[in-house]
C-alpha cells in the first residue's frame, strides 16, 4: 500500500519527531505529502496573582497556536523536500486527530508510541493504541524511546 497523505501528530517530543522522519520516508518513496499536527488543550484565562486577567483565551489561544505553528515548521524544514503542511488544533487529542485525518483525507497516521509527551499524559499511554483501533486508515505506531 502507499500512502499519499500522511498525517503525524507530533507533541514535541524526540520520539514524536522520529515519527515525522519516518513518515517522510514513506511519502517520498510515493510521491506523497505529510501534514504535521499539534493538539494542545483549550487555553483558559491567565489570572495574575492580584486576581486580575494577564491573558484572555483567545489570546492564550493565537500565541499557542504561532508556537505551535513554528515548531511544526521547524519540523517540515528537516523532513523537506517532502512536501509538508502544518496545522495546530485545540481540544482532545485523540478526538482532534482523528477529525484532522477526515479533513486532511488521509491515508495514513503515523505517530509515535511509548511513554514520551502528550501522548501518556493525556491518556496514560494509550492514544496510539486508541487510534490504532478507531481510525479508519492504515496507522502506523513507531516506539518512543
Amino acid at each position: 500500500m502507499t500512502a499519499k497523505r500522511i498525517l503525524v501528530p507530533l507533541d514535541g517530543s524526540e520520539a514524536a519527531e522520529a515519527a515525522a522522519e519516518v513518515a517522510a520516508d514513506l511519502a517520498r518513496s510515493s510521491g506523497g505529502s505529510v501534514r504535521l499536527l499539534q493538539v494542545s488543550p483549550v487555553p483558559e484565562q491567565r489570572m495574575g496573582t492580584a486576581g486580575r486577567v494577564v491573558a484572555y483565551a483567545d489570546q492564550e489561544m493565537e500565541r499557542l497556536e504561532a508556537e505551535g505553528r513554528d515548531y511544526l515548521e521547524g519540523v517540515g524544514a528537516r523532513i523537506a523536500p517532502v512536501p509538508s503542511e502544518v496545522i495546530v488544533r485545540f481540544g482532545e487529542p485523540s478526538a482532534e486527530i482523528l477529525v484532522e485525518a477526515d479533513a486532511f483525507g488521509a491515508d495514513m497516521i503515523v505517530l509515535t508510541t511509548g511513554r514520551q509527551g502528550w501522548l501518556r499524559r493525556a491518556t496514560g499511554g494509550g492514544l496510539g493504541e486508541r487510534i490504532l483501533r478507531v481510525a479508519p486508515v492504515p496507522v502506523l505506531l513507531v516506539r518512543g524511546a
